[in-house]
């Protein structure tokens, strides 16, 4: 029974609250008693309390361990398969000690793995230590994958972890077996170790006091970054509105409104002036809105779905609808704001709304039955575990979130971190993306757990089983054209997730699949160095392409993908005409601070 949200109920009535009562002692249906309660809040204070330090809930990596391992026992043809693998190797290794240490490796790396770039690892021992890493890693992941019946969640776990466990002993995490650490130790006499050490201490002192990255400091908001000119017209317990000032003499009728995600702070979209999406709209003739979602305490433990929506979205739509009456809206979500953006739609839709002139999504998922490698870190065993974790505090805590993301891509945010920094004794840059990466929130404890539990272990959005305010969503009722954002290297939202939209709603679609990751991919301004994208129209009634067709028949375009959206968008656009005002001051959405705001501050 999950009784994660019950022992301490919000005040207002939920019609969308999971059903009580689902413990076998109690019957169903059978409120849970004061005891059972109270020993629930000492069960899950134990849990928080030796939990805390654990990124992952102890059972599932176990469970998926024994799994495999008793599967794997019972099968000897899996394991001779991987004797004879394990036999190949030795001799293909073996020969590669007897050659010329400058011909071909017996295994070359990914080529996404950059770990041995430097020409120093073609030299012996370290071609051979490098070659024996890669061999391992090879053997690894055909010992961890097609054991027959081992569950495919357990199966997908394991092999995570021994990528985890080969990542953390590769040579080139050494001091002693890294030839680019080794020269730069010999060079410099020991003063770059010497640098690292400092580096590491201070990192670790900002850790402690939870402070952003080194360098990050000369980014600040509302001064070099987020500064596109615009007063805040509304403001709740739960969002600012930010409107933004124009710079054009006229501007479409049609109101521009962003909503981001709650898990980072807005700003993403108006980060330095060059590569601010929100300023190129203004630029382009746009009234544009945002959202800046507040970074949730304890006070805000019970917050759920329901309320990001009331507060959030259906708050600015309806603001907006006063500021600029009769006008239609453009809406534009990012990430988990977009998924939110996408239950509204539907909503709007179901009820005959025409609020909504279009729908844009950025790498917003609405189907989660594949989300990729987060999924490795939710099932009800985590999901339990982190409701534990979330109960004293009433919020899920942004280092626990960066943990998650730093494992998927451990080799790229921990391990090269850790060698550039502490063994080269180097500082790489900090970019602006870098510095609002740093800059995380926390998240109520209700709503995560009904993110977590309704979307990623149920789905229920795509099997149209979710609710909002106690009414059905059905994705099919969306009824705006859609331009629907991808991206190739996204490891949050993967592209064929996102793509799974095309097939549960019937409107017009614009399908983009841009280069890059989740951040990258979609803060991607004209000019950026090898930017491009691949772009697909579908109408209603066409036959609906699987992602590898989609790929093989949508050719690539250089460039941004900001270019086309911004012809998409005018294209649905009316005739520009007169200035809107700033706020409506006899509605009560009198302007209010300057951009960006106060929310984005709070820390």
């Amino acid at each position: 029974m999950d009784m994660s949200i019950q022992f301490r109920p919000s005040t207002r009535s939920r019609a969308d609250t999971r059903e009580r009562g689902d413990s076998p002692w109690l019957g169903r249906g059978a409120p849970p008693s004061e005891p059972f309660l109270r020993y629930q809040e000492i069960q899950r204070g134990i849990s928080a309390m030796f939990g805390r330090a654990a990124t992952l809930a102890p059972a599932t990596p176990t469970a998926a361990f024994l799994d495999w391992w008793v599967h794997l026992a019972g099968s000897p043809a899996k394991q001779w398969e991987l004797a004879e693998l394990g036999f190949d190797q030795a001799l293909r290794w073996l020969d590669a000690l007897t050659r010329d240490p400058r011909s071909p490796w017996c295994i070359e790396p990914m080529p996404q793995d950059k770990r041995f770039d430097d020409p120093a690892w073609r030299d012996p021992p370290f071609a051979w230590l490098a070659q024996a890493l890669l061999l391992r890693q090879q053997w690894w992941q055909h010992a961890t994958a097609g054991v027959p019946g081992v569950n495919p969640h357990h199966e997908h776990m394991v092999s995570f972890g021994a990528r985890q466990w080969l990542d953390m002993v590769a040579p080139s995490n050494s001091m002693v077996a890294n030839p680019v650490v080794l020269r730069r130790t010999l060079e410099e006499r020991g003063a770059n170790l010497l640098r690292g050490a400092e580096h590491l201490v201070d990192d670790l002192q900002r850790e402690a006091q939870d402070q952003p990255p080194f360098g990050a400091e000369k980014y600040r908001v509302g001064e070099n970054i987020a500064v596109t000119p615009g007063r805040v017209v509304l403001r709740n317990r739960l969002i600012e509105l930010i409107q933004y000032e124009p710079t054009t003499r006229t501007t479409h009728p049609e109101p521009l409104l962003i909503v981001p995600a709650w898990i980072m702070k807005y700003y993403v979209l108006d980060l330095s002036p060059h590569n601010s999406l929100i300023r190129q709209l203004v630029e382009r003739g746009f009234t544009v809105f945002a959202i800046s979602w507040k970074n949730p305490d304890a006070g805000d433990r019970e917050l759920g779905f329901d309320d990001y929506h009331a507060l959030g979205v259906q708050a600015a739509l309806d603001a907006i609808g006063k500021i600029v009456p009769a006008s239609r809206i453009h809406a534009v979500g990012y990430c988990l704001g977009g998924t939110l953006l996408a239950m509204a739609a539907a909503a709007l839709g179901r009820s005959g709304s025409k609020r909504l002139k279009s729908l844009t999504l950025l790498a917003a998922q609405t189907d989660f039955d594949d989300p990729g490698e987060i999924s490795l870190f939710i099932d009800e065993s985590q999901v339990a575990h982190l409701e534990d974790r979330m109960w004293q505090r009433g919020t899920l805590d942004k280092r626990q979130m960066k943990a998650t993301f730093q494992m998927i891509r451990s080799n790229d945010l921990v391990w090269s971190y850790r060698t550039l920094n502490y063994l080269l004794g180097e500082r790489q840059p900090v970019s602006d993306l870098m510095a609002w990466n740093a800059d995380g929130t926390r998240m109520p404890y209700r709503m995560h757990s009904e993110y977590l539990r309704r979307l990623f272990l149920h789905n229920a959005l795509a099997r149209g089983e979710m609710t909002l305010a106690g009414n059905i969503v059905n994705l099919n009722d969306i009824d705006a054209p859609l331009f629907l954002v991808a991206t190739v290297q996204d490891h949050i939202a993967p592209w064929r997730s996102v793509f799974k939209l095309n097939a549960l709603t019937g409107v017009d679609q614009t399908l983009v699949l841009a280069a890059g990751g989740h951040n990258v991919g979609i803060v991607n301004p004209p000019g950026s160095a090898r930017a491009s994208y691949r772009l697909r129209e579908w109408h209603h009634g066409e036959r609906i392409l699987t992602p590898e067709e989609w790929l093989a028949d949508t050719a690539p375009v250089e460039g941004s993908w900001w270019t086309a959206w911004f012809a998409w968008l005018a294209a649905r656009s009316s005739r520009r005409g007169p200035l809107p005002p700033m706020g409506a001051v006899r509605k009560g959405l009198a302007p209010q601070e300057p951009a960006p705001g106060t929310y984005v501050h709070l820390r």
